[in-house]
C-alpha cells in the first residue's frame, strides 16, 4: 500500500486551482517532494465552516498536516503506530479512524506513489525494486484521505496537531501485478460529497472507478526512493538501464 509518494502541488496555486482558502504557515515554504515519507507535514484539502462564523457556507481550505494519523486519544506524539494508511473496508469500525470517517475527511493530492516488489538476486539478499505509478498525462491525482486533530493532553491550551492517513483499496486491473492495495483516487464529481463536512460519506464513495484507474502508467524507477536522505526529479524518472525488464511485470 501506499507508503511514499511525490508531490509538485504548493499551497498558493492549489489553493487558486480549487477555489480554496489557504490555511498553511508562510512562514516555513513548502517544496516539491518527490521522496514524501510517513510523519512528513504534506498538503491536504479540506472543507470547513468558518471558526467565526459556523453558520456560514463551509469552503475548501487547504491545510497542512502530519502524514499519519494521530488519534485523540494518543497519550504521546509519536508512540505507537504510524497510521499513514486506513483500509476503506474497515475506515467505518475500527477505533482510530471511524470519527474521522464520519466528520474529518480530506484530499491528498500527489503526482503519483511508488510500490516495492522483491527481487531474487541469485542467492543473494534479495532487492527492493520500487515501481512508480502515475498518470499517462502528467495530471494531478486526488487521494481520499482521513484526518484528526490531536492535542497534546499534558499542555493546557495545546494548538492541536493536524494529522492524516489515506485511504486504500483493492488494487484493480494492471496495478494488482504491483502490489494488492492502492490509494483511493477520487474523480471531481466525488470530491464534494466526500468533503462535506454535515453529512457523512455515502460508502458508494469508497468504490474505486477503473476508468480513473486505467490511465496510470508504471515506471520502474532507480533504487534512489529506497532512502528518504534522497528526493529530486529524478527519483520518478524511469530507470532507463532496466527498461527492458519492466516488459515482463506489465
Amino acid at each position: 500500500m501506499c507508503g511514499r509518494y511525490a508531490t509538485t502541488a504548493d499551497p498558493a496555486s492549489l489553493a487558486v486551482e480549487l477555489d480554496a482558502i489557504d490555511e498553511t504557515d508562510h512562514s516555513s515554504a513548502v517544496a516539491e517532494d518527490f521522496n514524501v515519507a510517513p510523519t512528513t507535514p504534506v498538503l491536504t484539502v479540506v472543507e470547513r465552516h468558518d471558526r467565526e462564523n459556523p453558520d456560514s457556507d463551509p469552503a475548501k481550505r487547504i491545510r497542512q498536516m502530519r502524514w499519519g494519523l494521530v488519534p485523540s486519544w494518543t497519550k504521546e506524539l509519536g508512540k505507537g503506530p504510524v497510521l499513514f494508511n486506513a483500509r476503506a473496508d474497515s475506515l467505518a469500525e475500527k477505533p482510530a479512524f471511524r470519527t474521522s470517517f464520519k466528520y474529518k475527511r480530506c484530499l491528498v493530492p500527489m503526482d503519483g506513489w511508488y510500490e516495492w516488489q522483491t527481487e531474487p538476486q541469485g542467492g543473494k539478499k534479495a532487492s527492493k525494486i520500487p515501481y512508480y505509478m502515475h498518470r499517462g498525462d502528467g495530471s494531478r491525482l486526488f487521494m481520499a484521505g482521513v484526518w484528526s486533530a490531536w492535542r497534546d493532553p499534558r499542555i493546557e491550551n495545546a494548538d492541536p496537531v493536524l494529522s492524516c492517513s489515506i485511504v486504500t483499496v483493492d488494487s484493480l486491473g494492471h496495478l494488482e501485478q504491483v502490489h494488492d492495495r492502492m490509494p483511493l483516487a477520487l474523480p471531481r464529481d466525488r470530491w464534494d460529497a466526500w468533503l462535506d463536512p454535515d453529512h457523512g460519506a455515502n460508502p458508494s464513495l469508497l468504490e474505486p472507478v477503473p476508468e480513473l484507474f486505467s490511465g496510470i502508467e508504471i515506471d520502474r524507477v532507480r533504487p534512489l526512493v529506497n532512502s528518504v536522505k534522497n528526493n529530486g526529479r529524478e527519483l520518478i524518472e524511469p530507470d532507463v538501464d532496466r527498461a527492458g525488464e519492466q516488459i515482463s511485470l506489465l
